[in-house]
């Protein structure tokens, strides 16, 4: 008889995932401080405000999609660093203006003190609008690293569509006239399609335009893997808030780095409220088998979009 088979285990894939998380977020900081430091002549307090309102941490949730499926499809590294970067000057500014005392009115940002506290309501204000143009002008930028001239533009179509008031800005919106209303799921679902969905979907598909296949001869192959990476994007994009609102119930301020609490305080419609905690749980759960589904026609090249759905899931904060 010969040698028995020797079955090899699969090398561990948790702590190669926790090394390609870190050496992303050093490029996505990278990419963050270079934006921040080239846009040109800026007022002193301005650019304080803006610093501290982009580099006071973060999951950095949103580049981590752009890498992993622009990498699922083979885009050029320095177009996804353009892309991760606009996408989270993007989330930074909305931040800032949801914290506003005109809007959620928190305290709390990141384990600090929001932006509109540390540099007073106006400075915020004008910060978190120089961050969203900035986003776009680094996002014409991906031109330059690979991206084709088609390409780039719909990214930019992409980024304002996702932030404008189909998107972002229209969930933020619909969130403001339902405090207190009984939101049945169908809307609830819609006004979180928009207001967190929106640019966690954008994310999805910055990092898939920014591959080569975007133009040319191989269009119809990538149609069909960016309908994968929208599959993928649809479900996130709902399990993340599904999570936001387990965590806000069940969470503490320390963990979180913002107020635990502020929805039922705000008498807000949530996942929670309408559906239950267990339930809610469930739904997670539901979703982040979905995205795993979703990708499985990617093969090995869809695992890091795989694991950030497990790390969006199950996060604690």
């Amino acid at each position: 008889m010969g040698a028995p088979t020797v079955v090899r285990a699969p090398a561990p894939r948790p702590l190669e995932f926790a090394q390609w998380i870190a050496a992303r977020g050093e490029r996505a900081e990278g990419a963050l401080e270079r934006a921040l430091s080239a846009a040109g002549d800026q007022p002193a307090r301005l650019h304080e405000a803006m610093r501290y309102a982009v580099l006071g941490g973060g999951k950095r949730v949103r580049p981590m999609l752009v890498y992993a499926a622009g990498e699922a499809l083979g885009a050029p590294a320095a177009a996804l660093d353009c892309a991760a970067c606009a996408v989270e000057l993007v989330h930074a500014y909305s931040l800032v203006h949801d914290d506003l005392p005109c809007m959620d009115a928190d305290v709390l940002r990141r384990g600090r003190p929001t932006a509109h506290v540390q540099f007073g309501e106006a400075f915020a204000m004008l910060a978190g609008d120089a961050l969203q143009a900035l986003a776009f002008g680094v996002l014409a930028g991906s031109a330059r690293h690979g991206v084709g001239a088609a390409a780039t533009v719909a990214m930019i179509e992409e980024l304002a569509a996702a932030s404008g008031p189909a998107g972002m800005a229209g969930g933020q919106a619909i969130d403001l006239a339902s405090v207190g209303a009984a939101l049945d799921r169908a809307a609830l679902e819609d006004m979180h399609r928009r207001k967190t969905g929106a640019l966690l979907r954008a994310s999805v598909r910055l990092g898939g335009l920014c591959a080569s296949g975007a133009e040319g001869p191989a269009a119809e192959g990538f149609a069909a893997r960016r309908r994968v990476l929208d599959r993928y994007a649809d479900a996130i994009g709902l399990a993340f808030q599904v999570v936001d609102d387990i965590l806000d119930v069940e969470g503490d301020s320390a963990t979180l780095g913002k107020t635990a609490g502020k929805d039922a305080q705000n008498n807000k419609p949530t996942y929670v409220s309408l559906l239950g905690m267990e339930a809610a749980r469930r739904l997670a759960g539901e979703l982040r088998a979905q995205a795993h589904a979703a990708v499985v026609p990617l093969g090995e090249a869809g695992a890091r979009l795989g694991e950030l759905a497990d790390l969006i899931v199950l996060r604690k904060s």
